[in-house]
């Protein structure tokens, strides 16, 4: 109000006599008494809001969490304050929200590659099925290395009759040990009858004598049956295995490799629009991809069946030499020959007495 008035009176006209005078104004006085009543409203109205002020802020204090940052110049609207309160509680839900929003981004993302790969594993799995009831009821075709199934067929053999050597092996390594240790008893027993029986004393004493040395002789003989058995074993249960092992993931691969080669097939032989076309293209790089990998496989089966092939020919021959000369050692009595054949081939006894079980009790 005292604004409007003070405006008023700034811009009321002040009339000018011809002589240059001023006129007498009959608004002066009235006005002069407005602006008087005016100003002393406002005193007493700024006085007794001033005082309230100034009581709440020395009851109360300042409180700097609800400190005001006013935007804009002097006098600005109070569209420009914002609390600071707000500004710290927003700058910590932003922090979180995206520290959350980067772990879901994460789980997210690790969802969708495992979904992607039980995808394609669902594919392929569909396509080699197929493949494979095709195959089996002559409807589909395959691919054939001629020479090289020859090879894994005769592997596959070997394997059987070397299987049926190792078991022979092993049950005459039982049966020679039970020999063995009813020699050791028997020799026991002649020799405690040969102290208790003085008539017939020679008599147990010979018979004593010569069963222990059969039993010195027969675990000679046994510490070479099980060191033939022992790398029949490794031979059979890890060489040829391992090689084994690599031409079933050949065969893996081979059946793979006819899968989607029958798809790309498929494929060419039908329309040849866009969307086609671009299947196609998918169909010609899984299809090499596979082929890539089949060749490599291949590859690897033919070195391993040479090598294994090497491996077992040297293996054998050095095995068979050291069971025969044992066998015909022992047999002829020759205990000599014997120690000589186990030192030819560097195998160690166990001691006598040794508390520590014989490689037939571990089995």
């Amino acid at each position: 109000m005292t604004d409007s008035i003070m405006s008023k009176a700034a811009t009321m006209e002040i009339p000018i006599n011809s002589n240059g005078d001023t006129g007498t104004l009959p608004e002066d006085d009235s006005l002069e008494q407005a602006a008087k009543l005016q100003w002393s409203l406002n005193e007493k109205v700024g006085s007794s809001r001033g005082t309230r002020d100034l009581q709440q802020v020395m009851v109360s204090g300042p409180n700097l969490n609800e400190t005001n940052i006013v935007s804009g110049g002097y006098g600005g609207t109070a569209e420009g304050i914002i609390p600071t309160s707000s500004i710290k509680g927003s700058g910590m839900h932003h922090s979180s929200s995206s520290s959350s929003m980067t772990a879901e981004e994460a789980t997210r993302g690790v969802a969708v590659e495992k979904l992607e790969l039980m995808k394609k594993w669902g594919l392929n799995t569909y396509k080699c099925t197929k493949q494979m009831i095709s195959e089996r009821f002559g409807r589909g075709s395959r691919t054939v290395d001629l020479e090289l199934e020859a090879q894994i067929e005769v592997l596959r053999d070997t394997k059987r009759k070397y299987e049926n050597v190792l078991r022979l092996a092993r049950a005459l390594t039982n049966h020679f040990y039970s020999m063995v240790q009813t020699q050791h008893a028997l020799g026991d027993t002649f020799a405690d009858l040969s102290q208790k029986s003085p008539e017939l004393r020679d008599e147990f004493g010979y018979n004593a004598e010569t069963q222990k040395l059969l039993c010195k002789n027969g675990e000679t003989l046994l510490g070479a049956i099980n060191f033939f058995v022992s790398s029949i074993n490794t031979l059979v249960n890890k060489t040829m295995e391992d090689t084994l092992m690599t031409i079933k993931m050949y065969e893996n691969a081979r059946l793979e490799f006819d899968a989607y080669r029958s798809d790309l097939e498929e494929l060419s032989m039908g329309p040849r629009d866009a969307v086609a076309m671009a299947r196609i293209d998918t169909a010609q790089q899984q299809y090499q991809v596979h082929k890539d990998k089949y060749e490599r496989l291949r590859s690897d089966v033919t070195i391993k069946l040479k090598f294994l092939e090497e491996n077992k020919v040297k293996v054998m021959h050095k095995q068979l030499l050291l069971f025969h000369n044992a066998i015909s050692a022992y047999f002829a009595g020759n205990q000599q020959q014997l120690e000589q054949t186990l030192k030819q081939f560097n195998i160690k006894l166990r001691p006598p007495g040794a508390d520590k079980p014989s490689w037939l009790e571990e089995q």
